[in-house]
């Protein structure tokens, strides 16, 4: 198989949160057709290190400053560079050492390297949905400019990618972005006041980081996958719908202008969109668990509850107005589930901030990558002055 698919060399950005493990372990599986070149964390030392010695990439990046010592110590026997901080990530995402990035950082932090990615010509794994809700328009530009594929590794986006393969020339009538309604599907404000951070990392179907449990748990996820979606696949806010699918077993669809439907069905495991990102356009062969059409089970669908789960209205409507709304709803969402997820505010204090901070920063209708830097900026500091953070 080798033969039609030389070894891609793999920069993985985020290499010890839930995809970049997951990554590893699809890559180790598969280690005749992918290299490790580059793998960078930004607080997790002793992860970083074990997989460093175990998978030998060129280069190290650590985005915590005061822990370089450590890592370049406990690598110093072995034939491997070692960075720190925010710059390096930058420059090491500029090397001519790998030919894909998973881009797998959490939230904002992903932008700037995934754009200096893209610059230089690198294929991307896109896991990280933030760099595209920041700044969609210029990532996408940039893409297209520097022949570059954008592949998503989210679930929901990869299903969309797979569904539209082949279809170049279709004209899309609307995507609907399947949502498995978190662990409080059905419930009302009078219960969620009182919902605690360990009860709201308890995803039903999904092994995911504590960031996008918290997001799908508010229904934050899903808004801003609608927003990744309108920029990922071109098309126009109205074009895009959320439904509620408990099970997890339809990933997304694509209704076409002719009415025809296309969905992508299979089990909750993250590894498979990403062994699909990594060796796209091949499909390769795996040993994750078959779905099952012959046990009985029931496939259901149903509207969000976008009066109890206000953070999906607020997205929608940032995806609506556009500018730098979703930059700053991004940058609000952020600050509000850290201080969720260390006790910080309550479970439905969160989208209050958020509402705050998106009346607070002024709308810039077609901003700049630094307009995008400096509104997030604000946004980050009006959220956190709420909370004294």
């Amino acid at each position: 198989m080798s033969e039609t698919f030389p070894k891609k060399r793999i920069a993985v950005f985020g290499s010890t949160g839930s995809i970049g493990t997951q990554a590893l372990e699809v890559i180790a599986a598969n280690s005749d057709l992918f290299s490790i070149e580059v793998l960078t964390a930004q607080n997790n030392d002793e992860l970083l290190i074990k997989q460093a010695l175990r998978f030998q990439p060129n280069v190290v990046v650590i985005g915590d400053e005061r822990k370089y010592a450590k890592v370049k110590e406990a690598l110093a026997s072995q034939p491997i560079k070692v960075f720190a901080g925010e710059k390096a990530l930058e420059e090491v995402a500029a090397m001519d050492i790998y030919d894909m990035m998973l881009a797998a950082i959490v939230g904002f932090a992903g932008l700037i390297p995934t754009l200096r990615a893209i610059e230089t010509g690198k294929a991307i794994a896109l896991a990280n949905k933030e760099t595209l809700v920041v700044a969609g328009d210029i990532v996408m530009q940039k893409a297209v400019e520097n022949r570059v594929p954008v592949i998503p590794v989210d679930s929901e986006h990869s299903a969309i990618f797979q569904c539209l393969v082949g279809e170049t020339r279709n004209r899309i009538e609307k995507i609907i972005l399947t949502a498995s309604g978190g662990p409080f599907l059905g419930r009302k404000p009078n219960y969620l006041v009182n919902v605690k951070r360990d009860h709201a990392l308890q995803h039903p179907n999904w092994q995911m980081g504590a960031k996008i449990t918290i997001d799908s748990a508010t229904l934050m996820n899903k808004g801003l996958e609608m927003i990744e979606a309108r920029w990922l696949f071109n098309i126009k806010p109205e074009q895009v719908q959320v439904l509620v699918h408990p099970q997890s077993i339809i990933h997304s669809m694509v209704q076409f202008e002719d009415g025809s439907i296309k969905a992508q069905l299979g089990l909750p495991d993250m590894k498979l969109p990403i062994q699909y990102a990594l060796a796209f356009p091949q499909r390769i062969p795996n040993t994750f668990p078959r779905y099952d059409f012959r046990k009985p089970s029931q496939l259901t669908f149903e509207e969000p509850d976008i009066k109890t789960f206000r953070n999906l209205a607020l997205a929608t409507e940032a995806l609506f107005k556009g500018g730098n709304l979703p930059c700053v709803l991004n940058a609000a969402n952020e600050i509000a589930v850290y201080a969720f997820l260390r006790n910080r505010i309550g479970f439905l204090d969160m989208t209050d901030l958020i509402e705050r901070t998106m009346e607070h920063v002024p709308m810039i209708e077609k901003p700049t990558l630094e307009e995008y830097i400096e509104s997030d900026g604000e946004a980050r500091n009006f959220a956190a002055s709420l909370i004294k953070l």
